[in-house]
C-alpha cells in the first residue's frame, strides 16, 4: 500500500505556497507555484497522483475553485477554517512557507477542522442572496442620503406620514427647490435610490429563478421554511444557501452555534459566567433569522399570505410551523410585558425560530425521496 501524503497549501489570487507531510513524520516545503490549472494539475502528477494525496487549504477570498479543481481530479481535498487553525503563543514570523508547512503538519494530525464545501448551485445560489443583501443595503444608504438631504433644508414630512409608504412616495414627488443646483440634487438622489431599488427586485426575481436549480431536497426545504411565519421564499432561499443541507447538525443546539446565536461562556470550576450571543457563527443567516422574528410581535393567526404559502405542504410541517407560531408570538409578547429591549427578544425569538427551521429540515429531508413537496412562489 502506498503512502498517505499530507498537502497544506497557502493560497493566494497568483500564488500558492505548497508543503508536504509524510507519514515518516518529515514536513518538506516545496516551494510556490501559480495559481494556475495547469499547475495544480503538475503538482498532483509530481506528488504521486490522486489517490496518494489528501490536501487541504485555508477557506479565503479565493473561494472554492480550488477545491472544485482537485475534486475533478480525484483528489480528496479539506477547506479549512481559518479561525480554528492552532496558534503559538509568542509565534510573530509568518510566511507563505511557514503557513503551508503547519498547515501540512496540523493536517496530518488531525488538528484541522474542515468547513462544508456547497456544490456549485448552491454556492451559485449564495452570491445572488449575497448581492440582494448588498442591494439592500444600498437602498438603505440611499434612503438615509435622500432623508438627510430634506432635513439640512427644512423639509419636513407632514405629521402622521409614515416614511417610504405610497403616500411618502406622492409627498417626495412633490418637493420642488427654487435653486437649480439643489433640484439637481435631490431628482438625482431619488433617481439613485429608484435604481437601487429595481437591482433589488431583479436580484429576487434571480433568486427565485436559480430555486429551480437546486437539488429537489433543497428545492423542497425552500418551500417548507417559507411556511413559517415571517419567511418568505427569498428568506427561505437564503438560510437554504447558507445552511445546504440540516443534516449537516445533529442537534438544534448545534445549528444555533452555527449562526452565532447562543452566548457566550467562561466557565471554570464552580463559576459559571454567561453574556451576550457569540455572533462568531454565519452573519448572512444570523441576519434573516432576527429579521423575521420581528414578524412574531402580534398575537398569532394564520394570515391569508401565510395560508397560500403553505398550500400543499406536509401535514407535519404545517404542524411545525402552527406550534413555532403560538409559542413564538406569546414569548414575544411575554419578553415586551417584562421590559425587555426589542433587540434582545428578536435576537432570542431568531434563535428559537431556527431551532423550529432545524426541526422542519429534518423532516423534510427524511421525507422529500417519497414525497412532493411544492417550492414556495
Amino acid at each position: 500500500m502506498s503512502r498517505m501524503v499530507h498537502v497544506g497549501l497557502d493560497v493566494h489570487a497568483e500564488t500558492i505556497a505548497v508543503a508536504v507531510a509524510d507519514r515518516d513524520g518529515s514536513v518538506r516545503d516545496l516551494g510556490t507555484i501559480l495559481n494556475r490549472p495547469e499547475a495544480v494539475r503538475k503538482l498532483v502528477s509530481k506528488l504521486g497522483g490522486p489517490s496518494a494525496l489528501r490536501i487541504c487549504y485555508e477557506a479565503g477570498p479565493t473561494g472554492y475553485a480550488l477545491y472544485w479543481q482537485l475534486a475533478a481530479l480525484g483528489v480528496h481535498c479539506d477547506v479549512i477554517a481559518p479561525t480554528l487553525v492552532p496558534t503559538k503563543v509568542g509565534d510573530r514570523v509568518k510566511t507563505d512557507r511557514k503557513d503551508a508547512t503547519k498547515l501540512a503538519r496540523c493536517y496530518r494530525a488531525g488538528d484541522l477542522t474542515p468547513v462544508f464545501v456547497p456544490d456549485a448551485a448552491t454556492e451559485a445560489l449564495r452570491d445572488l442572496v449575497r448581492a440582494r443583501e448588498s442591494a439592500k443595503q444600498d437602498h438603505l444608504r440611499a434612503r438615509h442620503r435622500l432623508g438627510k438631504f430634506l432635513l439640512r433644508h427644512g423639509c419636513r414630512r407632514p405629521d402622521g406620514m409614515r416614511a417610504w409608504t405610497a403616500r411618502h412616495e406622492v409627498w417626495l414627488a412633490q418637493q420642488r427647490f427654487d435653486l437649480e443646483a439643489l433640484q439637481i440634487v435631490y431628482d438625482e438622489h431619488r433617481v439613485a435610490m429608484s435604481v437601487v431599488a429595481d437591482r433589488v427586485e431583479r436580484l429576487e426575481v434571480a433568486i427565485l429563478n436559480a430555486v429551480k436549480g437546486l437539488t429537489p431536497t433543497q428545492q423542497a426545504l425552500v418551500g417548507a421554511l417559507a411556511a413559517l411565519r415571517g419567511v418568505r421564499a427569498v428568506t427561505a432561499a437564503t438560510i437554504v444557501s447558507e445552511v445546504t443541507t440540516f443534516r449537516r447538525f445533529p442537534t438544534a443546539r448545534q445549528l444555533m452555534g452555527y449562526a452565532g446565536l447562543v452566548p457566550r461562556e467562561h466557565s471554570s470550576g464552580s463559576s459559571t459566567r454567561r453574556g451576550a450571543i457569540t455572533k462568531t457563527g454565519n452573519a448572512h443567516l444570523r441576519r434573516v433569522l432576527v429579521e423575521s422574528a420581528w414578524a412574531y410581535r402580534h398575537h398569532a393567526t394564520t394570515t391569508g399570505v401565510l395560508r397560500q404559502r403553505q398550500i400543499g405542504q406536509p401535514a407535519s410541517v404545517i404542524a411545525i410551523a402552527q406550534a413555532a407560531q403560538t409559542r413564538l408570538c406569546s414569548r414575544y409578547r411575554r419578553m415586551a410585558a417584562l421590559g425587555k429591549s426589542p433587540l434582545f427578544i428578536a435576537t432570542t425569538i431568531g434563535r428559537e425560530l431556527l431551532g423550529f427551521m432545524w426541526a422542519i429540515g429534518q423532516d423534510v429531508e427524511r421525507q422529500v425521496t417519497t414525497t412532493e413537496v411544492p417550492i414556495a412562489s
